[in-house]
């Protein structure tokens, strides 16, 4: 083990050369300490390369449950090939292996083995644990697979289960070639047809062998193959032996899983390669958002959550044996040229982690923008939340987002006439199932301007949000030159007036006949609102807060009901829910009344004191976010991380930056966690955001100067960042109350200025 230690010393230091360190920084247990009831992330230590088609974990809980590792857990029962992106969601195309030693015990309800914290490594590119019985487990990822290593004690026999999870597995064993071949079909949101095809390829032997059966509990030695629901094999090795197991997956053929297994590990003798490999490829992209200054807490929460913003979406394509991509399509079934991708929730992630992506990633974010509308081609809608395939999921035509913001950075991948001809179908049609298949309500919502309660739940919120999509119709529309559809959603980009009560000073649910829903309490949960409340909803208009400024009769009553939505007691009442959830004991705990981070809807709200005349109170409030609701510990998030939505709001805005309305080329301005941070962008510019004098005091801008000119606006733009340069801020303990609040300061809103 000594000589293994200093050659992986020599291969990191090799790939590095006189580079940082930064993978060190990098807890992936962050956010692990969670439960039904309470998140804390709800997150699992993740082994995987940046939105890689396969990702690797320990497994704590039994097959099926949400919570595949939980930090309070003192077994691991398996270690598992995922894909799930949320716990609510379930997983898909999961397998797993765990070694034994002893007695064999084939299922997950007994074979756990009892490990501590302090016998284990949990970072992107290498994950080891030791357990209790001495028996070691280790794992690096390349993009579509794995490479494991099972060091035995030599005290009993040796084995390593293999298990094909809660539904079909069909599964081969060959001793010659020392392999294990099959599939697996399993997860909520999978077609019917779906197979991910493996290929398991071993270094060492097996002295014995066969399968096994959990709702028998039949163990059948010698047998080579086996198939049906929640079956499984194992394999015997010599006492003491160190096993290597390479592993891949392909969704599309046995031949491609092979070719994926020789291309992505053929060249890799040892795990310690495969991880070193590993290891450059996410400390090459840390390194592209270098940041100086802060603490080394700061910096271990800021790569962490880096790290987290960059898994999601996954790829869900192979490349074939000429080097060019292709997929199984979950849509329709099919076989494609291109790229395609999957899991993840728009309705979380349209947010910060796109807007993010889009610095970071717009070569990626080219391909993805146009295996949307490739998948609203091959389903009749857009994905929504795709896990893999269409799940319906939340609410709201969020693709139509994704495509304006990357249409307004320059990301000119796809046809927007195409595009938006798919967005009116989208908005015109309600789709076989789920609230964000197509548009729940579209009738009411297009002659009403709302729409109201009866057979759409969460009507308020659909509302808001159709809204806010019709914007980015509209302006995508406005940017290409289209007319014909720029006239058509112009018509709907003010309906979020129509359920504005001036009379409570709230949006609320208003009745088809125009009479407002009775009983109301901004404090309650549910009825018109999705996992929140008016207090939380009423600032969803991120298209035009000028115009909600109007609504609410100019920008004092404004300043005031925005101060009161952080200062006020953080009582609530559970509404149409019926019962406490997780999102409401979250909002308590973050101790800043009404305003709930651990969920979406009012994420962009800090930032818009920006938009006020007050950009100070913006900066002190994401300070106290980022200090107070994030770490990188096991307890690091004050939510679901939902994605890399949650940590993508605290990378970007650790950056000083924050995207209130993605669909525009804007961010606007907060307040830089660190002294300095350098962007290095794909066309090889950079951009650097200089923060002179910051430290968890001095949190609020003195002056700013944008390429060496003075800067006073409250935002800058994508060109700005993408062309390369340096954001100057002079950082201070005070406000400067006369920075920022000229009209022209104002970050972009529909309607004209406020006063």
């Amino acid at each position: 083990m000594k000589k293994q230690t200093i050659t992986l010393s020599i291969l990191l230091l090799a790939l590095m050369g006189d580079a940082q360190d930064y993978v060190k920084y990098v807890n992936t247990l962050q956010g692990t300490y969670s439960t039904y009831s309470l998140s804390y992330g709800s997150t699992y230590p993740t082994v995987g390369l940046p939105f890689a088609e396969h990702f690797y974990s320990p497994q704590t809980g039994k097959n099926g449950e949400g919570w595949k590792y939980q930090y309070q857990a003192d077994e691991i029962r398996g270690f598992e090939q995922v894909h799930q992106c949320s716990p609510w969601m379930g997983d898909y195309a999961v397998l797993s292996l765990m070694p034994e030693e002893g007695d064999l015990k084939v299922t997950d309800d007994v074979r756990g083995a009892a490990f501590k914290h302090e016998n284990e490594i949990a970072k992107p590119n290498y994950y080891k644990v030791k357990f209790d019985n001495g028996i070691t487990t280790e794992i690096s990822p390349v993009e579509r697979g794995a490479h494991m290593r099972f060091s035995f004690t030599g005290k009993q026999d040796a084995y390593i289960v293999f298990d094909g999870y809660t539904k079909y597995c069909d599964l081969q064993i060959n001793p010659a070639k020392k392999e294990i071949t099959g599939y697996v079909h399993n997860g909520t949101f999978v077609p019917g047809g779906f197979k991910a095809y493996f290929v398991l390829q071993f270094d060492q032997p097996f002295v014995r062998y066969g399968t096994w059966q959990k709702k028998s509990v039949a163990i059948t030695k010698d047998q080579k193959a086996n198939s049906g629901n929640a079956i499984g094999a194992y394999l015997q090795f010599k006492k003491g032996t160190i096993v290597q197991v390479k592993m891949t997956t392909s969704y599309i053929s046995p031949e491609q899983a092979a070719l994926n297994l020789q291309t992505e590990l053929g060249g890799f003798k040892s795990l310690d390669q495969t991880r070193a490999a590993a290891f450059k490829i996410w400390n090459d992209l840390f390194k592209r958002v270098a940041v100086e200054g802060g603490t080394e807490a700061d910096k271990a929460t800021f790569y962490s959550c880096l790290f987290r913003a960059n898994l999601f979406s996954r790829k869900f394509y192979d490349i074939n044996k000429d080097g060019k991509p292709y997929y199984y399509s979950p849509y329709d079934e099919k076989i494609h040229d291109g790229y395609m991708f999957t899991d993840n929730g728009f309705w979380d992630t349209f947010r910060a982690q796109f807007p993010l992506s889009n610095i970071l990633h717009p070569e990626m974010e080219g391909r993805y923008m146009q295996s949307l509308l490739d998948a609203q081609q091959q389903y009749g809608f857009f994905p929504a939340w795709s896990n893999p395939g269409m799940s319906g999921v939340m609410l709201g035509n969020h693709a139509i987002s994704l495509l304006a913001d990357a249409w307004a950075k320059g990301i000119h991948t796809f046809d927007p006439d195409k595009a938006l001809a798919a967005y009116m179908h989208e908005a015109t049609n309600k789709g076989p199932w789920g609230g964000s298949d197509g548009r729940e309500g579209w009738k009411d919502y297009f002659t009403l301007g709302f729409v109201p309660p009866g057979e759409v739940h969460e009507y308020g919120a659909k509302t808001l949000e159709y809204c806010y999509d019709d914007f980015c119709a509209y302006n995508l529309a406005k940017m290409t030159g289209n007319n014909f559809y720029e006239k058509i959603f112009a018509k709907q980009l003010y309906n979020y007036k129509n359920l504005y009560d001036p009379s409570v000073g709230f949006m609320r649910g208003k009745l088809a006949n125009g009479k407002w829903l009775p009983d109301f309490d901004p404090t309650e949960w549910g009825g018109p609102f999705t996992e929140g409340n008016s207090w939380q909803y009423t600032w969803s208009v991120f298209q035009d807060i000028n115009g909600l400024i109007n609504l609410m009769s100019g920008e004092k009553p404004f300043l005031a009901k925005l101060d009161t939505l952080f200062t006020t007691n953080s009582k609530f009442k559970v509404g149409t829910y019926g019962t406490e959830i997780h999102e409401m004991t979250e909002m308590v705990l973050g101790h800043m009344g009404q305003y709930a981070h651990g969920n979406e809807p009012d994420m962009h709200v800090p930032y818009l004191y920006n938009y006020v005349r007050e950009p100070w109170k913006t900066q002190y409030c994401v300070r106290q976010i980022m200090n107070k609701l994030y770490n990188a510990g096991p307890k690091g998030y004050p939510g679901d991380e939902d994605q890399g939505q949650m940590s993508s709001w605290y990378v970007i805005s650790a950056l000083g930056l924050y995207s209130v309305c993605p669909g525009t080329d804007q961010y606007v301005i907060g307040s830089p966690l660190f002294n300095k941070a350098t962007i290095t962008l794909e066309n090889g510019n950079k951009f650097t955001v200089m923060a002179n004098g910051n430290s968890k005091t001095n949190v609020y801008i003195q002056s700013a100067k944008l390429n060496g000119k003075v800067y006073t606006h409250n935002y800058i733009t994508y060109a700005d960042i993408n062309s390369g340069g340096t954001l100057e801020l002079q950082m201070g303990p005070k406000p400067n109350k006369d920075r920022g609040v000229a009209d022209a300061d104002k970050p972009f809103s529909l309607s004209g200025a406020a006063r």
